[in-house]
């Protein structure tokens, strides 16, 4: 809960420097978001556990608070092989947008945290004279337990 509470204040800093208040309908979206950090969630399916909590607060409050938070560079907004907008929290300290694992058998998503780009990103820089200031990768891919599944089938 401490991380929770070191995050929220964080992100309330961040609005504050921006000239935005963390609101409470908004502390309730970024609530769900750092509450399902890994879940990916797509707007919809958070404005569902936003209602659950709060039911005065609509959709197009949490989409506005989504915006601000996505050119805030607070989240990130990425979209998968089923089209839906999905957000992303940054992590602290990241220097790059992590790298996702997508499952296309069970449309499982995992995290790659781990920078594995940077000589391909001094090369692209040296070869194109173009500075590179962040990536986005998705590898497709089965999982293991899908691949375990296939095995005892």
């Amino acid at each position: 809960m401490i991380v929770m509470e070191e995050s929220l204040k964080k992100i309330k800093q961040q609005l504050h420097e921006a000239g935005f208040k963390l609101t409470p309908q908004r502390e309730v979206t970024v609530k769900i978001l750092l509450e399902n950090e890994k879940d990916h969630l797509s707007a919809e399916e958070i404005y569902m556990q936003v209602k659950n909590q709060h039911a005065e607060i609509g959709l197009a409050t949490v989409y506005r608070t989504l915006e601000i938070l996505t050119d805030l560079q607070i989240v990130n907004k990425i979209s998968f092989q089923d089209g839906l907008a999905r957000y992303d929290l940054n992590r602290d300290g990241a220097r790059h947008f992590h790298h996702h694992l997508l499952c296309i058998q069970c449309g499982n998503i995992e995290e790659v945290h781990e920078d594995m780009l940077d000589e391909i990103e001094k090369e692209v820089e040296k070869k194109f004279n173009f500075f590179v200031k962040d990536h986005r990768l998705t590898f497709h891919g089965i999982c293991s337990d899908c691949q375990e599944k296939a095995k005892k089938s």
